[in-house]
């Protein structure tokens, strides 16, 4: 018998951020997720959602043929289920992408699956449930985002970077917590600490406006 999982919402759109930003993408968002960001933009996720067996989750996503599906949240992985779902996923031939906060173990998330992971920076006051044993679990291709609120942070980024030396190992992401930090601000002090990584804005909100939901 399929397994279930709490959905919150499906859509289609673009990829709104990371190295896939623009690109046409479903997107399956699970509900709940134990952490609690300062700037978190999907508090509606939180609770709520349908109960769907994954045989039905894959045939919401076949509907929308789009070659790239992406897992997010809330924080996915805490549905135990969703590993078979990522699983499952990328059986069926998906470009599967896995957004996660870096807070719970990836080291079962399927390895086709490109892992989009947060490292919480100290401003979203969630930064000690960062899981570091994580990198250990990451490829080479995935992704790691910072989200920054403020100088601080970004000076809490370079020494993260430095520490682990992730710009040696991975993709690295960094983005502007909506309405804390300009763009143009942020731009300058990566330039000015030299942040090997890239500029990550989320298009979907210049394009739909900041309190958009599904898209």
């Amino acid at each position: 018998m399929s397994k279930s999982l709490l959905v919150k919402e499906f859509y289609k759109s673009i990829q709104g951020e990371s190295s896939y930003a623009g690109i046409p993408c479903g997107f399956i968002r699970l509900s709940g997720c134990p952490l609690r960001c300062r700037w978190c933009d999907t508090v509606y996720g939180f609770k709520g959602g349908e109960t769907l067996t994954i045989d039905e989750i894959i045939e919401n996503v076949k509907e929308w043929d789009v070659p790239m599906v992406e897992l997010t949240g809330g924080e996915p992985l805490a549905q135990e289920n969703a590993y078979e779902l990522l699983d499952r996923l990328c059986k069926e031939g998906y470009r599967v992408l896995l957004e996660t906060s870096g807070s719970i173990c990836i080291q079962k998330v399927p390895e086709q699956t490109h892992i989009i992971m947060d490292l919480k920076c100290p401003d979203s006051k969630m930064s000690e449930h960062n899981l570091f044993t994580n990198l250990d679990h990451l490829k080479p291709t995935d992704e790691i985002k910072f989200v920054v609120a403020s100088r601080s942070d970004l000076d809490w980024t370079q020494m993260i970077v430095h520490e682990y030396k992730l710009d040696q190992r991975f993709q690295l992401l960094v983005s502007p917590a909506w309405g804390l930090v300009d763009p143009k601000n942020l731009v300058e002090w990566m330039l000015e600490l030299k942040i090997n990584a890239r500029l990550n804005l989320q298009i979907h909100k210049y394009i739909w406006g900041p309190k958009a939901k599904s898209v």
